[in-house]
């Protein structure tokens, strides 16, 4: 079929030179200028809730705040998924709405419901922390601050006040957020037995300190000329002079501060602490925002730190851990992968063309391709990160393949035209429906993926559309650039030899062999696809490949009731035998880690020890392999859960349960529990199930209370001030230097911690005297939960293991399913995926529709360009010739069917249709010219059989670098140029026999239909 676009490019070359000419400038500035980042941006909209009220248990929380905001904001729109947690005073509540929600305007309607129910929020809560989830979920950067010369104290304030100034104020990012150190407090602790004789409470002394030291404005003064503000300073400048001041104690009775108790300069109680190797520190973790790039991000970050190191002499930052390392090698990687494969596929045509002129016609195409291609990935908010990388280095022989088909056309049109000026005119158009035919087969396999929703789908777009993109611009190179080239320098052929010869009379016998038994060969087919089938059967599925990192995150949880004290000395001890394994190069605890995504405080029985390994060259055992011989050391040690968690904090298998009854929740929950330990593939199962905790419960006496006025509010009040303080925007302040330091009133250490002593505190009756509390309330030890889980406003239990040795998610989860407990779960309890099993499934039921949207479109594109839909069913019959090669790579090279491994399956999708096109569109045009059918079918065949050879081998070649799994990412980047590569390697030698043999099939099946037909709609034609 002709289409003249290419004869007018040959005539007129300046103007499609000046194009490409403009598009390489945008496409080099875009390149520039595109973040780089391991993996996409994954964006899911979410906003947290969060609340804290101190010394509160997550009993109470949940009644009186959590169920309350989750009752506010169900009714605002486009909501997915409401989860909750409730620890010790804090509650947490993440709303992530469906995809492509403003949340702009989701965190003003969220900010206008939460405002609208503060005041039923009991007395104690602080305000609410309502923030949109703008962070990735783990750090890109930490830093400790090694500073030998300044105290905890004081290393903690440089982190608050000069690092995170410094850090905050570069582009991308989100926030930091130190670990370990303390808050510098003054700290006014009262002593019981003055309290006892002056008959005051610590309540009242917070209260009048709140009312003395300040500075208050008092009005102005305008005299006739002259205007004069008025100011009360009454705020105390020193330490000394704060305990100095005079407290009224009712009845006109005073005291110094000081005689009430003592008052010291000091910190806060810590609730988390850091260690380096064993060493105190006070570090930093760094977030990005999901837009920035990682690599200027960490450019940034060092700048500004070097900054503060030349200012501050004194200190210096150590870097703990960097995943921008890894982006770093792995972006490398692949742009090496990206060039070796663009050599290897030029290299190849050259052995086929044996002319250097050509080679380098056909190899022009991979930058003229590429660098455009940049410019497009810029407008659609792309990344160069692993996935668009491999997208462009897998490509990089697709991007030859229309070139070569031309170029191939032309030299066999030179054989018996002497100019190439000639040759190209009549080849160029003549191949233009083959060529425009593969190229939208390509494009019409990604574009279903551009609507795919879910995580999943935003690692398929970027793929999928930088390869459609890609591919566009190789035809728009084929058709206007190397027909232009090919005219204008190639020279005529003199006596060149047929060196395909002797390969192509061996191809034709069995060619003529198949026709001639053409129903043993549909057999043979038929038993390719089941066969494919089968092998689809036996390989093991997963969501992501594990990429050694040279990092590993241990997870430590002790029994509840635990301190941070005893927290502390099992991750020493744990932190000992890991500095002792060779694999080890640091060992980066975090005791009392707090919530990544709200900076609250966690739970001081549970720790985090981020390792960092070795390079994995220089070690024998890889990450899983540490990881597995290490919790079996670890489990000598008693009353302590141990897990290592993958990267994004979770452990491998994730799943939950959630009903509105929490003792059949439990129940259930423990069950599954217990036949989860007996599988073979699960290690480390747990769940999340509330641990029971002692609690000391004060109950009022409610007639004696009431007579002396003392309500429940005030026994709240009286017990959290004196055994915690005030809450935080509740403290008096005292300026000292340019700090205001907040000054936190309680107990001493001997009452505040002794639950005998608690009874003996005062608490203020209604006519001004003091009572003890025990006179008013009974004292009581209970159990109660220490966490409670909610999911869509209901209790939830999740249920977590790690694989055990080589396990695979796939069978892990199969193996769940067919549990007793599983198949039958209670009326009223729900179960639902999480983490990489929800992943996991979604990834299958996204790429099922992807594919048949994609072969729909594909077929509708065929039937457009062919204008007959027996021919397009032809060419799809190499399709599931493909899948076979494809399984049979990954079994042999015992990879998974993983995201890489699918992505690459869609990919096969695109590419192997285009042996059947060459082939058919040959033969049709052969049939034109007059030649009979099996005639036809032979001289097609041996026409294109070399482009086809030559266009496979090259995009083997350009992808044998990536499947070669040199560098960084590899486990990402393998499985998905195995698949290709093995499917592309059956689907030719398969396609080169079988789509001939199903011509034969179609065309006598039209030849049959189509009187049939014409008889029954009553027309004397069919197209």
């Amino acid at each position: 079929m002709s289409i003249g676009i290419s004869s007018w490019a040959i005539k007129r070359p300046l103007a499609p030179f000046m194009v490409f000419a403009g598009l390489l400038v945008m496409g080099i500035m875009a390149y520039y200028k595109l973040p780089v980042n391991n993996m996409p941006n994954v964006d899911i909209p979410i906003i947290n809730v969060s609340v804290v009220i101190p010394g509160a248990a997550p009993s109470e929380i949940e009644t009186q705040v959590t169920s309350r905001i989750e009752a506010a904001v169900a009714g605002v729109g486009d909501i997915k998924h409401l989860s909750s947690t409730i620890t010790d005073g804090v509650s947490s509540t993440q709303i992530e709405f469906q995809l492509g929600t403003n949340t702009n305007l989701a965190l003003s309607k969220i900010r206008d419901q939460i405002i609208a129910i503060r005041a039923s929020f009991p007395r104690g809560a602080e305000e609410p922390l309502i923030q949109r989830v703008d962070a990735d979920a783990l750090p890109i950067l930490t830093y400790t601050l090694n500073a030998p010369k300044r105290s905890l104290q004081e290393a903690s304030w440089f982190v608050d006040d000069q690092v995170m100034r410094s850090l905050l104020a570069i582009k991308g990012i989100a926030k930091i957020q130190r670990q370990g150190g303390v808050e510098r407090q003054i700290l006014v602790q009262l002593d019981p037995a003055r309290m006892q004789a002056y008959g005051v409470t610590a309540s009242l002394i917070n209260e009048q300190l709140r009312q003395i030291a300040l500075n208050w404005p008092a009005g102005r003064v305008d005299s006739n000329t002259q205007e004069t503000l008025i100011r009360t300073m009454g705020a105390p400048v020193d330490v000394e002079s704060l305990a100095n001041l005079y407290i009224p104690l009712g009845n006109g009775r005073v005291a110094r501060l000081k005689d009430l108790g003592s008052v010291q300069d000091g910190s806060n109680q810590p609730r988390q602490l850091a260690r380096l190797n064993q060493q105190p520190v006070t570090g930093f973790a760094i977030y990005r925002t999901k837009s920035a790039s990682e690599i200027s991000v960490e450019r940034d970050v060092q700048k500004a730190l070097r900054g503060l190191k030349v200012s501050n002499p004194d200190i210096d930052f150590v870097q703990i851990q960097s995943l921008v390392d890894f982006s770093k090698e792995s972006y490398h990687s692949a742009l090496w992968s990206f060039i070796e494969g663009a050599l290897l596929a030029a290299a190849v045509v050259f052995l086929f063309l044996r002319s250097w002129r050509a080679t380098f016609i056909s190899a022009v195409v991979i930058p003229l391709s590429v660098i455009p291609t940049f410019f497009v990935m810029q407008l659609l908010g792309f990344s160069l990160n692993m996935v668009s990388l491999l997208a462009l280095s897998l490509v990089s022989g697709i991007l030859v393949d229309d070139a070569i088909v031309e170029i191939e056309n032309i030299m066999r049109h030179m054989k018996t035209e002497a100019s190439p000026y000639r040759a190209s005119m009549l080849a160029a158009d003549q191949i233009g429906l083959a060529v425009l035919a593969t190229t939208l087969v390509i494009v019409a396999v990604f574009i279903p993926v551009s609507f795919m929703g879910g995580v999943v789908g935003q690692y398929f777009i970027q793929f999928g559309l930088t390869v459609a993109v890609a591919t566009i611009f190789s035809l728009l190179v084929a058709r206007f650039i190397t027909p232009v080239m090919a005219a204008y320098l190639l020279k005529p052929l003199h006596h060149q030899s047929n060196t395909s010869g002797g390969w192509l009379i061996y191809y034709s016998k069995l060619l003529n062999s198949a026709l001639h038994y053409r129903k043993t060969m549909l057999l043979i087919g038929g038993a390719v696809v089941f066969g494919s089938i089968a092998i689809g059967t036996q390989l093991p599925t997963d969501f992501m490949p594990a990429e050694d990192k040279s990092a590993s995150s241990l997870q430590v949880e002790l029994p509840p009731g635990s301190n941070l004290n005893k927290t502390d000395q099992v991750v020493s001890t744990i932190t000992n035998m890991l500095l002792k394994r060779p694999e080890v190069k640091t060992a980066y605890a975090i005791v009392g880690a707090p919530d990544s995504d709200t900076n609250i405080e966690g739970e001081v029985r549970r720790a985090l020890v981020n390792i960092q390994l070795i390079p994995r060259k220089e070690r024998k055992l890889d990450v899983n392999a540490f990881e597995q011989s290490m919790l079996k050391a670890l489990a000598d040690i008693p009353n302590v859960r141990t897990s290592f968690l993958n990267e994004n904090g979770s452990k491998a298998v994730t799943f939950s349960l959630t009903s509105d009854n929490p003792e059949l929740l439990q129940k259930t929950a423990s069950q599954i529990e217990t036949e989860m330990r007996g599988l073979v593939q699960l290690s480390n199962v747990s769940s999340t199930a509330p641990l029971a905790r002692t609690e000391l419960v004060i109950t009022p006496r409610q007639e004696q209370a009431a007579k002396l006025g003392v309500s429940t509010e005030n026994i709240a009040d009286t017990l959290r001030i004196a055994t915690l303080g005030d809450l935080g925007a509740n403290l008096a302040r005292i300026k000292i230097g340019q700090r205001e330091i907040p000054i936190r009133v309680m107990m001493d250490a001997s009452t505040r911690n002794n639950t005998a002593a608690i009874g003996a505190l005062l608490v203020a009756t209604e006519d001004g005297h003091t009572v003890p509390l025990s006179s008013v309330a009974d004292f009581s030890l209970n159990a109660g939960p220490t966490s409670i889980d909610r999911y869509d406003r209901q209790r939830q239990i999740t249920l977590e293991a790690n694989l055990n040795g080589t396990a695979r998610l796939g069978d892990a989860l199969s193996a769940i399913e067919a549990l007793p407990a599983i198949k039958h779960l209670p009326e009223g309890v729900k179960r639902y995926d999480t983490g990489d099993a929800e992943l996991l499934t979604e990834m299958f039921s996204s790429f099922s529709v992807a594919m048949v949207t994609g072969v729909l479109l594909v077929f509708a594109v065929l039937v457009l360009l062919f204008r007959t839909i027996v021919q397009p069913i032809t060419i799809m019959a190499a399709l599931p010739l493909s899948i076979g090669g494809a399984l049979l790579a990954l079994l042999i090279s015992h990879a998974t069917l993983s995201l890489p491994a699918v992505i690459g399956m869609l990919m096969l999708m695109g590419i192997v249709g285009k042996n059947g096109i060459l082939l058919v569109d040959a033969i049709i045009e052969q049939r034109r010219q007059g030649l009979a059918r099996l005639d036809a079918i032979m001289q097609a065949s041996q026409q294109r059989a070399k482009p086809i050879l030559m266009t496979t081998v090259a995009m083997i070649a350009g992808m044998m670098p990536v499947m070669l799994g040199i560098g960084a990412g590899t486990a990402f980047r393998v499985p998905m140029a195995t698949t290709v590569i093995g499917g592309l390697i059956t689907s030719t030698a398969l396609s080169l026999i079988f789509v001939p043999v199903i011509y034969v099939f179609l065309d006598d099946f039209e030849t049959w239909i189509k009187p049939k037909m014409q008889r029954l709609l009553g027309i004397n034609k069919i197209e």
